[in-house]
C-alpha cells in the first residue's frame, strides 16, 4: 500500500510539472519536454529518499529496498516519458 502511494505522489508530481508547463516555457511539445526534465531529478532524489529511510529507518537491506525503488522510481518516469513521447507525434 504504501509503495502505491508512494508511485501515485510521484504521478501527482509529474502532473503537477505538466500543470506548471505553461510558466516554465509555453504551452507546446518543448514545455512538455521541459517538464519531464524537471520531473525526473526530481522524482530520482525523492525515490532515493525513500530507499535511504527504507534502508535506515524501517530496517530492510539495500537489497531487499533495490526492486522497490526501481518499481517506485521507474513507473512515473515510463509515464512522464510515453506523455513526451505521444506529444511529440
Amino acid at each position: 500500500m504504501r509503495t502505491a502511494l508512494i508511485i501515485l505522489g510521484g504521478l501527482l508530481l509529474f502532473g503537477a510539472c505538466l500543470a506548471s508547463r505553461n510558466w516554465l516555457g509555453g504551452g507546446g511539445p518543448d514545455s512538455i519536454a521541459l517538464a519531464v526534465r524537471i520531473f525526473i531529478p526530481l522524482w530520482l532524489c525523492a525515490a532515493l529518499f525513500n530507499l535511504y529511510i527504507g534502508v535506515t529507518r524501517a530496517g530492510y537491506s539495500l537489497r531487499e529496498e533495490l526492486p522497490i525503488f526501481a518499481v517506485i522510481f521507474l513507473i512515473p518516469v515510463v509515464v512522464a516519458t510515453l506523455v513526451w513521447y505521444t506529444s511529440r507525434h
